[in-house]
């Protein structure tokens, strides 16, 4: 039998059938559940005619629905497309429209429900949650329809070369930009994960992370594919609950991106909680800077603090820092992974020199298939087998790397991957605008943070508060700038394009 993840949560099943798998704001969910769940998903699927490699879609928050839903697709031999809790009802379409999927789980209580059911489309839309009635009609399946279902065996196993998952990671106009992942990337991806964190079936996460970002996914996978235990806390907006849940479950480990620690060191006193049982923290989501790292090693000095770097087309990890070299190796993101080779290379293609900068590259099973319906942009980024990430790092003697920058203008804002060039479109729409640039500015809380650089039409009286109400009806809240400067021209090239290193 391949292994992939499949199997894997099967296993689990087997092996810990009665232990916890998932608990959500709303219940605490088994493995012979989340099991049975999963097949009454799969066997609506396979009922209303999905094929093998037919995309469902899903617009669902963190939940043990969630994950019910993701490997009940994968059980009916479907593959998986989830999207954006936060994106606009347009970007949801366009995603769901450029992935052909057929079918569209989305939970009722979204904001842009209604917009979705209204514009409908080529795909079935799968209420999930709210006040279930258990009707339907031609457009829509009411939940309860499935939760009656008796749960059905897997259709045939997918393979390791079979199609997993395609993840959206910008570009929600035009063109987007569509990570395809198989079941052998993931697999593998996650087995190296386990190795390193050394992963056991008695291990629990408080996870705060999306599970449709890349990060999140890995939660997700890790913890079903060795029989652990994943407690579900999807705000951070009282800080102060987010560390008694983690005293109160005794967790042992912990997720997040930079601006996760920040907050939660500014905010709360972390040795005001038993968090004893702590055993590992992990960090990706980009850089986390030294300073930051002392203090949270400081704050919690038993607890391993794993710093990682990674990227939606590696499956989701790269690298990573083993704990014991956090202090010798202060500001590096470590070294491969298992079973994954890095290399910097330099512009023609040599390895570089340590010390000297060059792009990173990568190769391994967890390297993506390439982009969605997109092979210019595939062939651009994958050559002779290797990644070609777009960031830029040197390595030391002892060949640990350290970021130096990115040579994309793609801004990392927290846990997002943002693309200026929808925020500039949304912009752009505005009578009054002449021009727009957008980029990321430096900030110590989300790494990045959005700051616009508009040029105003001679005349105008256009207000930054009319261009932030814009954004606001028109793009996902993290998109909206946060910072906005009106200035008479914007720096270019001759052949006319825009200096965006002099805004920065």
């Amino acid at each position: 039998m391949q292994a992939t993840l499949v199997n894997r949560f099967r296993e689990s099943v087997a092996k810990h059938p009665d232990s916890l798998a998932v608990a959500d704001s709303r219940q605490r969910v088994s493995y012979q559940v989340l099991s049975d769940l999963v097949g009454k998903v799969s066997h609506y699927l396979m009922s209303s005619g999905l094929q093998k490699g037919d995309r469902v879609a899903m617009v669902v928050a963190n939940s043990a629905e969630y994950a019910g839903i993701f490997y009940g697709i994968w059980s009916a031999g479907g593959v998986t497309v989830a999207l954006n809790t936060q994106a606009k009802a347009k970007d949801i379409i366009n995603w769901v429209t450029h992935s052909d999927a057929k079918w569209l789980f989305m939970d009722r209580r979204h904001p842009e429900y209604k917009g979705v059911y209204e514009a409908g489309g080529e795909f079935t839309l799968i209420d999930v949650g709210g006040d279930d009635t258990g009707e339907s009609d031609n457009i829509n399946v009411d939940w309860q329809r499935i939760v009656d279902l008796e749960p059905a065996n897997p259709r045939m196993l997918p393979g390791r070369s079979d199609l997993a998952s395609i993840i959206y990671t910008s570009g929600t106009t035009g063109n987007p930009k569509g990570v395809t992942l198989s079941h052998g990337n993931l697999c593998a991806n996650i087995e190296s994960i386990l190795a390193y964190l050394e992963l056991r079936a008695e291990d629990s996460i408080l996870n705060v992370l999306p599970f449709y970002y890349s990060y999140g996914n890995s939660i997700l996978h890790t913890h079903l594919a060795i029989g652990g235990s994943m407690i579900l806390q999807n705000s951070l907006l009282y800080p102060h609950r987010v560390m008694e849940k983690m005293s109160e479950e005794a967790v042992s480990g912990f997720s997040g991106v930079p601006s996760t620690f920040a907050l939660l060191l500014s905010r709360v006193n972390i040795g005001d909680y038993d968090l004893s049982k702590l055993r590992y923290i992990t960090q990706a989501g980009g850089p986390l800077a030294p300073a930051l790292a002392d203090r949270l090693s400081t704050a919690l000095p038993h607890t391993e603090l794993f710093i990682m770097y990674g990227q939606t087309e590696a499956s989701a990890r790269l690298t990573y820092l083993p704990p014991g070299m956090l202090e010798k190796k202060r500001g590096s993101i470590g070294i491969a992974i298992p079973n994954t080779t890095i290399e910097v290379r330099n512009k023609t293609d040599e390895v570089t020199a340590p010390g000297e900068t060059g792009e990173i590259c990568a190769s391994g099973e967890n390297i993506m298939q390439g982009y969605w319906k997109d092979q210019e942009r595939t062939d651009q980024v994958l050559k002779d087998g290797w990644l070609y990430t777009g960031d830029l790092a040197h390595t030391d003697a002892d060949g640990y790397l350290y970021i130096d920058g990115r040579s994309s203008d793609m801004i990392k804002s927290g846990a997002n991957r943002i693309s200026p060039k929808e925020i500039e479109e949304v912009i752009q729409e505005l009578e009054d605008v002449h021009e727009v640039a957008v980029i990321g500015s430096p900030d110590e809380m989300l790494g990045e943070i959005i700051k616009a650089f508009v040029v105003l039409k001679q005349g105008s009286e256009l207000k930054k508060r009319n261009i932030q109400r814009h954004c606001k009806n028109n793009l996902a809240i993290y998109k909206i700038p946060k910072s906005i400067a009106f200035i008479e021209e914007l720096p270019k090239t001759a052949s006319g394009k825009i200096k965006r290193f002099l805004l920065k």
